[in-house]
């Protein structure tokens, strides 16, 4: 079955799930998380197989939808067709083309470019719908990534014409600088499901986004 997408998403915040293996914990998780009315949420869990995986989206996917967001499944074409969501591609995880190809064209299909702009580049030319550009801090998820510039992203939003994702250490105090550099999603993990209260985390992300885009809708 093809993904269909008829508009991109508004800016904003962009979700990313923790690598939970408890079904339940997950689930408890992302209904206070997504209080702080994301835009897009990525499913990504690296540490289960694809059957689990697949269990897990069975019960995130209504949740998610039912908030207005747009599901996306990090990494795996196949998942994401089968449950009708948009995929997030790394450099190892196939060709954004044959993404395209089984999703359909009005798929919503992300890149990861980590700190390279000719890579954002050649993935719009392959059918990428948008780009991600990141660590763009210090990352507790991904301690090991390369460093992105806000010089970098700066860059890419005057030459790509298509939206852009931020992530890596991102927390509500960095959003500001992020979205003026050019950022269209900002990409959280660990400043929403490791916060000490996630649900006043997920109300002042609220007041930033209705701060900073307003009354912007859901989708553009």
């Amino acid at each position: 079955m093809q993904t269909r997408f008829l508009r991109l998403p508004a800016r904003g915040l962009y979700l990313i799930t923790p690598d939970e293996p408890d079904d339940d914990a997950l689930l408890t998780a992302l209904r206070t998380a997504l209080c702080a009315e994301p835009v897009l949420v990525q499913y990504r869990n690296k540490a289960l197989d694809r059957p689990a995986r697949a269990r897990q989206l069975e019960r995130i996917a209504p949740l998610v939808r039912e908030v207005g967001a747009v599901l996306v499944v990090n990494d795996d074409v196949e998942l994401a067709a089968r449950f009708e969501a948009g995929v997030h591609l790394g450099k190892d995880d196939g060709s954004i083309a044959r993404a395209r190809q089984l999703l359909g064209p009005g798929a919503l299909i992300g890149a990861s470019c980590y700190a390279d702009l000719g890579r954002a580049k050649a993935a719009l030319a392959e059918g990428a719908s948008y780009v991600a550009f990141g660590a763009m801090y210090p990352s507790p998820t991904t301690p090991q990534a390369a460093r992105a510039s806000l010089e970098l992203l700066r860059r890419a939003r005057a030459e790509l014409a298509a939206p852009i994702a931020v992530i890596g250490g991102i927390t509500l105090e960095r959003a500001d600088e992020l979205v003026a550099a050019g950022a269209d999603w900002l990409a959280v993990i660990s400043d929403l499901f490791a916060a000490p209260d996630p649900l006043e985390r997920a109300l002042a992300w609220v007041a930033w986004h209705n701060r900073v885009f307003g009354t912007e809708g859901k989708e553009r």
